[in-house]
């Protein structure tokens, strides 16, 4: 007996919706993608034009634990689909990849839009069609899907299962806008509220410093926040601070603001040299020298981050060397609040996990399924947040496959 070919509706074509999509016409099923944007994967192609961070290298373990409170829930889909399927998959596109020296994961080409290309072509060729420029609006009286064209004039249509794959609210000039939400919520699906993730802090800076430092890096620098603590860089905003030791924190920070009003980080800006070390070096001041050039000089600290003590110190920094290394080894700054959503890079918050059954379809509205960034999970960068929405797409393709299979 020849298996049902049935139809099979997905909205949004960002990464987690495409895949999904490849692996349904692969068993042989019609899809099609309907998209709100005139052309498919905005953010993907944004993401990768400064080198597409596809996934990470680490242990699975230590990959695990970057989702947090999220990574119970996820682990199926990952451990089903992870970092290494990902990079075969994208090898078999001619994507070939590579490990940086940071352990993450990149294609040869560093860029999104060759990928995407050779996707689009093998999607076309498994008969996937894409339908743009289709704004999904929720329901009609009778159930079918609604969607308003460019033109004004109102669609609808009734697949035999949908997949929801509308990614979070950051960026939404890109097409993912968070619309989605009110019309899920009115169908009773619990939702955390959308909130930014990776993304900057403000922060009440001295007029010097939003004046001169805006735009300048802080490199080589470790942050605590809390218990935990990340390496990397950040950068001088002129309303605050971000990069990406401050998007790897940015669950912490939003927690501890969320908590007391305000979150305080403490900066090191020598993490390579312990304080006594520190201190032995800006004990030797020469008769005369000014402590900035003294600070660049022993301590060799740029001129942002000399200003950055300033700020943290509130008043003259303090001369005598164990402070003052003190001082750098944990300068303290004060955050005030997340930076607009759309500014963030991800989304936290999301479809929560008790909606969903193990194939990612909603309890409540049997036969929808979603995926990607609509759920309620949050990453750091580093290739953690594609990862999650390729593997979340491939699950959901597959409780797609296993609800279809039970009703056939």
């Amino acid at each position: 007996m020849e298996k049902p070919i049935r139809n099979i509706a997905i909205i949004g074509a960002g990464p987690a919706g495409l895949i999904a999509a490849e692996r349904l016409a692969g068993a042989g099923h019609r899809v099609t993608i309907y998209e709100r944007m005139a052309s498919p994967a905005r953010k993907f192609l944004l993401a990768g034009r400064g080198g597409l961070n596809l996934t990470h290298s680490e242990p699975f373990d230590a990959f695990l634990r970057r989702y947090r409170e999220a990574s119970g829930w996820l682990e199926p889909a990952l451990r089903t689909f992870p970092p290494q399927a990902l990079r075969d998959w994208a090898d078999g596109l001619g994507a070939e990849t590579f490990v940086g020296s940071s352990g993450r994961v990149f294609p040869r080409a560093m860029k999104a839009s060759p990928l995407l290309r050779a996707w689009l072509v093998r999607l076309d060729g498994l008969g996937v069609k894409l339908a743009s420029s289709r704004l999904w609006t929720g329901w009609d009286a009778a159930g079918a899907l609604t969607f308003r064209l460019a033109t004004g004039e109102t669609e609808t249509i009734r697949p035999d299962a949908t997949l929801l794959a509308l990614g979070g609210a950051s960026w939404p000039r890109l097409g993912s806008d968070g619309g989605w939400a009110p019309l899920l919520a009115a169908r009773g699906v619990a939702i955390s509220p959308l909130r930014p993730a990776n993304g900057g802090f403000t922060v009440a800076w001295s007029p010097q410093m939003k004046e001169r430092f805006a735009g300048q890096p802080l490199k080589r620098i470790a942050i605590r926040c809390g218990s935990e603590q990340v390496a990397g860089e950040a950068m001088i905003d002129a309303e605050g601070i971000e990069g990406g030791a401050i998007y790897a924190l940015s669950a912490p920070i939003r927690e501890a603001i969320a908590r007391d009003g305000i979150a305080t980080i403490r900066i090191d800006l020598r993490p390579d040299l312990p304080a006594p070390d520190l201190a032995a070096r800006l004990a030797k001041r020469r008769k005369g020298e000014t402590l900035s050039n003294h600070l660049r000089k022993a301590a060799g600290l740029a001129p942002v981050a000399i200003a950055l003590l300033r700020d943290a110190a509130g008043a003259r920094l303090p001369e005598e060397p164990d402070a003052l290394a003190a001082l750098i080894k944990a300068a303290p700054l004060q955050l005030e609040a997340a930076m607009p959503i759309a500014r963030a890079i991800s989304t936290a918050g999301g479809i929560t996990r008790d909606e969903c059954d193990a194939g990612f379809m909603l309890k409540r509205l049997p036969g929808v399924f979603v995926a990607g960034e609509m759920l309620d999970w949050e990453a750091p960068t580093g290739g953690y947040l594609l990862q999650a929405s390729f593997a979340t797409g491939v699950a959901a393709a597959a409780g797609i496959q296993t609800w279809l299979a039970a009703r056939a």
